[in-house]
């Protein structure tokens, strides 16, 4: 057969569909929609090959609805004007419009009519978040839902099914395929049926059949057919930031193993820009002053990791990873910087005193700048390891602000938090 075996064994009806029960199965929304003829418009997300194009025929096929499939970025707005006719004369048609958060403005002007009247059912489907991704106007008339992943069981369910089919799916060929072998292609597809099921029919046509005149398709086959999944990712996808988010979650709950997951998923996806930049980010939010010297440690391993490259460079990145989980956090800095700017952005601000304003100019003396500034190194003092003196800092309508709140998370910030209640007190 010259079709893909993920293409002959698409669902026809709702009841064929595996996986997502939260949409499809019965009493659930989407099998509502179709119980009461009652469809509108929807944007299907999730990563590739869980079943958004199947949900989309499968719609139509339960409804008996006309199913056209375009794609907002190779079809053009003469094909929109082919379906919109089709949809005047039969009353309603289903269009599966893939990579809908590409749909450009004339396109989607053009639409917008259409899907206000119902006579166009849009199914869009994409990758993409589609609360970032998607314009508001389109975001506003559809429903949204989110597909999942599908479990290694329910990848096994599809690919039992497509060896059991002798009209579109395997069947037609002895076959015997190993447990081993349909658990590998199940858990290594990563959730993405389509690419288990293509992976299996390499497997059972490329493998010359036994004496018995029985195709055999064992663990090592299902290695080699196989094809390897890069991850259910891509680096401008918002599965990227969920594993970036996970990273750091992971690291900031103290978790070295799901922090070396997640940094392994990103690593798969050959990110060093993004993994870098994170994890700079995470020495100063999560460990801050809690372990200063976290910093320079993953500043010294992200240098390493670029000047040697992929795959070497995974060791020093797995080194500060480990590091970051395991060190003490502290976010007061995070937090006090934050604190600031938040008053800043509400105009919670006060005018310079003028003993700190800048002198270094004729005539600032006459307008009172600097004139009263004592110099801290002028002034030794047995409280404290160096100099200070008393005086006045911030603004007069925030002089008593406290921003920076210190937390006794270590050796380091203990010794801050000691010196700014000393500092405190002498204020008084």
């Amino acid at each position: 057969m010259d079709t893909p075996l993920a293409y002959r064994m698409r669902p026809q009806r709702l009841s064929e569909i595996i996986g997502q029960s939260h949409l499809v199965a019965p009493g659930m929304i989407i099998d509502r929609m179709v119980t009461a003829k009652r469809l509108t418009s929807m944007i299907l997300y999730g990563p590739p090959g869980i079943g958004k194009t199947s949900i989309a025929n499968a719609i139509a096929g339960s409804t008996k609805y006309a199913f056209r499939s375009l794609n907002a970025v190779t079809n053009n707005k003469k094909d929109l004007e082919i379906v919109a006719a089709e949809a005047r004369m039969s009353g309603h048609v289903i269009l599966l419009l893939d990579e809908v958060h590409r749909l450009d403005k004339a396109k989607q002007d053009f639409l917008l009519p259409h899907l206000e009247s119902g006579r166009i059912i849009l199914i869009g489907a994409t990758t993409s978040n589609p609360y970032i991704a998607i314009n508001p106007a389109i975001r506003s008339r559809t429903q949204i839902f989110e597909l999942k992943p599908l479990t290694a069981a329910e990848i096994v369910v599809a690919l039992e099914r497509a060896l059991a089919d002798t009209e579109k799916g395997l069947g037609m060929y002895q076959t015997e395929v190993s447990e081993a072998a349909l658990e590998h292609f199940a858990y290594s597809s990563n959730g993405d049926v389509r690419g288990a099921l293509n992976g299996l029919e390499l497997a059972v046509i490329s493998t010359p059949a036994n004496e018995d005149d029985k195709v055999v398709v064992t663990i090592e086959t299902a290695e080699v057919c196989l094809q390897r999944k890069s991850l259910a990712m891509d680096k401008d996808g918002d599965g990227h930031y969920d594993v970036l988010s996970a990273l750091q979650k992971a690291i900031r709950g103290s978790d070295a193993d799901a922090a070396l997951h997640y940094l392994g998923r990103l690593i798969e996806a050959g990110d060093l820009f993004s993994i870098s930049r994170r994890l700079l980010v995470m020495a100063y939010e999560d460990i801050g002053l809690a372990n200063p010297q976290v910093g320079v440690h993953v500043l010294a391993a992200i240098q390493t990791a670029e000047k040697i490259g992929f795959p070497e460079a995974r060791i020093p990145l797995a080194n500060a990873v480990i590091e970051l989980a395991l060190a003490p956090k502290s976010n007061s800095a995070y937090l006090a910087i934050d604190a600031a700017l938040s008053d800043i952005r509400k105009g919670v601000s006060g005018e310079i005193p003028d003993h700190l304003k800048d002198g270094h100019y004729r005539g600032a003396a006459k307008l009172g700048r600097a004139v009263d500034y004592k110099y801290p190194h002028a002034y030794p003092t047995t409280h404290f390891p160096g100099y200070w003196v008393k005086q006045q800092y911030l603004p007069n309508n925030i002089k008593k602000k406290h921003y920076y709140l210190p937390k006794r998370s270590g050796k380091f910030e203990n010794a801050l938090a000691d010196m700014y209640e000393l500092l405190e007190k002498h204020k008084k």
